[in-house]
């Protein structure tokens, strides 16, 4: 499992916790604040992979010298 993947397990999960209902009002905005950090670590993760794939050569193709 990708640290990408853990993190949206993560996500879900706390979505789950969140259409419960059973959180308190504190508790469910403490909640929210922790899935914005993850949303926010999933999309460096992300932009992360973009820039590596984008620096590697297409299949098929030799870097030039």
């Amino acid at each position: 499992m990708t640290d990408l993947d853990r993190l949206i397990d993560r996500l879900e999960r706390a979505a789950e916790q969140l259409r419960s209902g059973d959180l308190s009002p504190d508790a469910a905005a403490t909640l929210v604040e922790d899935c914005a950090a993850l949303a926010s670590e999933a999309g460096a993760e992300l932009d992360r992979r973009t820039r590596e794939a984008a620096s590697e050569p297409p299949p098929g193709q030799d870097a030039l010298l």
